[in-house]
């Protein structure tokens, strides 16, 4: 081997020392997993744990609007906040949920550009962060396509309109909380069309005590719904506050 040979391998070393490697724990060695794990979660030290259930389609027929369920395993202890994060969306950051007095499992439906894993990382509140996954296959492009009612102008006529309904399962004296809010929910991904989204909700009871709270991202879909459950119905109603990225208010009354 010549001089200039050497040079060049001795070179290369260190930047084939620092070629990321995937989590050896990760289920479907992710590579964008490590950086969401950097930015979202501080770099904090994960485990990956089945007892945190991530429930989504094989395959999403409608990129725009992909069901997905969290549900924790109440033996794990009381729960902090529940990250819902998609590693191969443009905007991998979905949801951010703090159940407070509901329990914790949450419901909803998201945008989806690519096939993906999509992850729930859950922080109990001793501090541990565990992390449940699920594979969503796709044709995609959920990200980068306008809404219906941003196409034919409608969604200025519902803007923060909100319906819900709260269900009670005479099995278990547990309640489920299935709550709409009509917004665009665009993602700043199509021409023309800037980010707007729902950025805050807040659920609270008749006296006004917080009972979930969540900060939601420009992947949750058009005119997002949304499913609570707690130990027992909330009673007297329940009042549904938040407002999105463009500072205009959702106030509203459930009986």
């Amino acid at each position: 081997m010549n001089r200039r040979a050497a040079l060049l391998l001795v070179a290369a070393a260190p930047l084939q020392a620092q070629t990321p490697t995937p989590d050896p724990g990760d289920p479907y060695q992710s590579l964008p997993w490590l950086d969401m794990q950097r930015t979202y979660l501080a770099g904090a030290a994960v485990q990956f744990d089945r007892r945190i259930e991530v429930l989504g389609p094989a395959f999403a027929e409608d990129p725009m609007n992909v069901p997905i369920s969290v549900r924790v395993d109440p033996a794990l202890g009381p729960v902090d906040r529940i990250l819902v994060l998609v590693d191969r969306n443009p905007i991998r950051r979905v949801l951010d949920f703090e159940p407070l007095q509901a329990l914790p499992m949450i419901a909803l439906r998201f945008k989806l550009e690519q096939a993906s894993p999509v992850r729930a990382a859950v922080r109990l509140r001793s501090g541990r962060w565990l992390v449940g996954s699920t594979w969503v296959d796709s044709a995609g492009g959920g990200c980068t396509v306008a809404g219906a009612t941003r196409q034919d102008g409608s969604w200025s006529r519902s803007l923060g309109e909100v319906s819900g309904r709260v269900f009670s399962r005479a099995a278990d004296s547990s309640a489920r909380l299935r709550l709409q809010v009509m917004h665009p929910m665009d993602t700043g991904l199509v021409g023309g069309i800037p980010a707007f989204y729902v950025n805050r909700l807040s659920v609270r009871s008749a006296a006004g005590q917080e009972l979930a709270r969540l900060q939601t991202y420009e992947p949750v879909s058009e005119n997002p719904v949304f499913s609570f459950d707690f130990a027992a119905p909330p009673a007297g109603g329940l009042q549904i506050v938040g407002t999105d990225n463009n500072g205009n208010r959702i106030a509203s009354r459930l009986p």
